[in-house]
């Protein structure tokens, strides 16, 4: 029943992800989306902790499941605040996250690294890096952070998705490891990156 419900949160969330992605943005349609995008990704977090420590599933897949929870976190809390003033429930989460990496590099070494390497310290690399920046922008001056908080939004919502992809096509396309694993989180980055190129040129020439 477990891996049942994961199935069916995270096949709805990429779903709905998907129509965030081609819709358009902003507006209450968009907003109702993308809470229940996090409300799914948080069902999925769930029931992938539940698998690994309590039917002991691939741990690797809770790596990728946790930086995909942690950016839609984050996105989302982004675009609530829209500020870089410090607050308690972020700061945890960040800090709780960086946790989460250390009892993964601990267990990948335990048990001979079953996964790629690559794969491996890419995906504990983004989340480390994504961190470093959350913990770093506090030090941002207020004027210049009013500036980037919707690029930031962006990128973390769409890797969110994009994480959650690459975890979804690395489990069903497995002879096509490691592509079908960072694949995925290429085009993420393609996408953000239009998105972000998109928004810069309209706040640029008022459109």
């Amino acid at each position: 029943m477990n891996i049942l419900i994961h199935i069916l949160a995270g096949s709805s969330a990429l779903l709905i992800g998907v129509f965030i992605l081609v819709a358009a943005k902003g507006g209450k349609k968009h907003r109702i989306l993308g809470c229940l995008f996090l409300w799914l990704l948080s069902i999925v977090i769930l029931t992938g902790l539940l698998g690994v420590f309590i039917f002991k599933r691939n741990s690797f897949l809770l790596v990728i499941t946790v930086l995909s929870g942690y950016l839609g976190f984050s996105g989302f809390r982004v675009m609530r605040n829209r500020s870089n003033k410090p607050r308690l429930l972020d700061v945890a989460a960040a800090l709780l996250s960086i946790l989460s990496v250390f009892f993964f590099v601990y267990y990948f070494r335990s048990i001979g690294m079953i996964w790629s390497p690559v794969i491996v310290c890419s995906t504990v690399g983004y989340l480390v890096l994504v961190v470093v920046y959350d913990l770093g922008r506090y030090l941002f001056a207020k004027k210049t952070y009013q500036n980037i908080w919707m690029y930031e939004h962006i990128l973390k919502m769409v890797s969110a998705f994009s994480a959650l992809l690459s975890a979804f096509t690395g489990t069903v396309l497995p002879q096509y490891h490691p592509y079908s694993q960072f694949l995925p989180s290429v085009f993420g980055s393609v996408i953000a990156l239009v998105f972000m190129l998109s928004y810069w040129y309209k706040r640029k020439f008022k459109i």
